[in-house]
């Protein structure tokens, strides 16, 4: 009987201290080197693209929801050269996004601070399209559209590693995108045309990241990134 309850005791402990928690590092991600960069409970480390303060009014139920705000939530620091992983959960007809590499924060005249950065898309969608959830938004469509129905949690994972950019979705490779192909303003390597007056050969490779808020609540939890050496 004694060791029958051990047993027990045994595979309940396990099975808790596999369950993750939410918004914090585990010792593993710890000893890799991950950087937990939400609390759970504050806008620490966050900042309109003006950057000012925000307040805890975008703190809902341990996540970060952006709507409403100044186009999008902004990470203070910039990164180059990381894995940004985060889980996300969308509205019904949500339209959000994960913007990186954004430099500067100051928008060129008549353009939002978007055209700084590129922006991988979260939509409420089904399809696999330049502007569907997955896409590098407006540059390369996804291979698929991996993304959960609304109200459930996704788990994305953005790749910045010098001239490339990867994303996956749900344990999904997605998409993939290769700056050193992309010479021309306003022209994918197909010859094909985007609306970004932008050579993303020559776009910074350093920049923030931001959580987009285009007229839709969109919640994000555990995010979390690990720089490449």
């Amino acid at each position: 009987m004694q060791s029958i309850s051990l047993a027990v005791l045994f595979a309940i402990s396990a099975s808790t201290s596999a369950l993750a928690v939410d918004n914090a590092l585990s010792e593993k991600e710890k000893q890799d080197g991950w950087i937990l960069l939400f609390d759970g409970q504050t806008t620490k480390g966050w900042m309109s693209p003006k950057e000012k303060p925000l307040d805890n009014k975008h703190v809902q139920d341990g996540s970060l929801n952006p709507h409403p705000c100044d186009y999008m939530l902004v990470h203070e620091k910039a990164w180059e050269n990381y894995k940004l992983s985060l889980d996300f959960k969308i509205s019904p007809k949500c339209n959000s996004g994960i913007f990186v590499r954004t430099f500067p924060l100051t928008p060129r005249p008549g353009k939002d601070v978007g055209f700084n950065g590129i922006e991988i898309a979260i939509d409420d969608t089904t399809t696999a399209g330049f502007h569907d959830t997955g896409a590098i938004y407006d540059l390369v469509k996804p291979t698929k559209n991996a993304m959960k129905p609304v109200g459930e949690w996704n788990h994305i994972v953005i790749t910045s590693d010098r001239n490339l950019l990867t994303i996956e979705l749900n344990g999904e490779e997605v998409n993939r995108i290769n700056f050193d192909e992309w010479p021309d303003e306003n022209k994918r390597p197909d010859g094909t045309m985007h609306k970004f007056d932008v050579a993303y050969k020559t776009h910074p490779r350093k920049g923030y990241f931001g959580l987009q808020d285009h007229g839709s609540d969109c919640w994000y939890k555990n995010i979390k990134l690990l720089p490449l050496k």
